[in-house]
């Protein structure tokens, strides 16, 4: 039996292994490519009272994506995973996560809607994929963990894209989007775009040096 969760109700942002602040499920539906998704929120995670606008944009983006290996990197309760496993039927989706709430409520998600073809694995960004490579990265960054994580994100991703692999991320311009946007294209190279702009936010897909991607 796992121990009780922590039931302390000061602030805290949700890149956290344990939320402080007490479970409450909230179950949500919507519709996606004409088949309605059954999903449960919760508290102590990003977005807890339903999708937010920024991940619907990156959800958005995956019309017509390809991709064997997908990586939701901060998963949060699913919502990028479950989209991409449901859009990309042909691959193999990992979603992943430091907060273990998360890490449970993902999995209850996946199951629930009967994907099969995608995994939830807990731990702090790249380490629960160690050596392993990717075609295509998607991340709505844990801004309010601080410009240090966000950029052990962007330095990370190249170690584990595939030679044609990209990195696509979601932010808006209070959260220095157009920073990261910046930071990509002096060390990444032309490879860095925007797929996509709405409410404030933008859709950055990005394609690093050959030389700096897995081997």
């Amino acid at each position: 039996m796992e121990p009780p969760e922590p039931s302390d109700e000061r602030p805290q942002h949700y890149f956290t292994a344990r939320p402080r602040v007490p479970s409450r499920p909230e179950e949500h539906r919507f519709l996606y490519r004409g088949e309605m998704l059954v999903i449960e929120t919760d508290r102590g995670l990003f977005a807890s009272h339903g999708l937010d606008p920024g991940t619907a944009l990156l959800i958005e983006s995956l019309e017509g994506a390809t991709a064997a290996r997908v990586l939701d990197l901060g998963c949060g309760w699913g919502a990028i995973g479950l989209a991409a496993a449901r859009s990309m039927p042909q691959a193999h989706v990992v979603l992943t996560d430091v907060n273990q709430r998360a890490v449970r409520l993902s999995r209850r998600n996946l199951e629930r809607n009967g994907i099969r073809n995608a995994e939830v694995r807990l731990g702090s960004l790249f380490e629960p994929v160690t050596d392993e490579s990717f075609d295509l990265i998607l991340s709505h960054p844990p801004f309010h963990a601080g410009r240090a994580t966000v950029l052990a994100l962007l330095e990370g991703a190249p170690g584990h894209l595939t030679p044609a692999g990209h990195l696509r991320i979601v932010g808006k311009g209070s959260q220095g989007i157009r920073f990261y946007q910046t930071w990509l294209q002096e060390h990444w190279g032309p490879g860095v775009q925007v797929l996509a702009r709405g409410g404030g936010y933008r859709v950055i897909d990005a394609a690093p040096p050959a030389r700096n991607r897995q081997r």
